[in-house]
């Protein structure tokens, strides 16, 4: 344990804390002193007691707003996280979505592609079957003349 001399309305005060926490009381009881001068400016000298429970009070308030505070921001994020997750959510199915369109237009291009390769081959076998009949309508032709 370290000891600290503390100087608090114009007496000193040897307080004790854990090993490495001396700074930290001592930044403490500064700013206990700051307030507590402060009020006592403020009102006067309503005795040392009074000014003391009034300090208290005050560091009271401002430590349940600051929990408030915390509380709030604490649920804010939880909402923020909420509402991030549920976008995430929506991203990916649209995302998903997208991509299903994507693989469906991908298998009717190649739906049509090979009806269109099928006509072809048809069209061909007609151009062919034409052409050959038209040939030997010909051949008939010359062979009566």
């Amino acid at each position: 344990m370290a000891n600290v001399n503390i100087k608090f309305n114009g007496k000193d005060f040897l307080l004790s804390c854990d090993d490495g926490q001396e700074e930290h009381l001592e930044e403490l009881a500064n700013h206990l002193g700051a307030k507590f001068e402060k009020l006592k400016n403020d009102l006067g000298n309503i005795g040392e007691n009074k000014l003391l429970l009034i300090t208290s009070i005050k560091i009271m308030d401002e430590y349940f707003e600051t929990k408030k505070k915390v509380h709030t921001n604490k649920q804010e994020i939880k909402n923020i996280t909420e509402k991030f997750k549920e976008l995430k959510s929506l991203a990916y199915s649209y995302k998903d979505g997208k991509e299903n369109e994507v693989k469906q237009l991908s298998d009717n291009i190649s739906k049509l592609e090979s009806e269109i390769q099928n006509l072809k081959n048809e069209y061909d076998k007609i151009i062919s079957n034409t052409t050959q009949q038209i040939e030997e309508f010909v051949q008939k032709t010359n062979l009566k003349n």
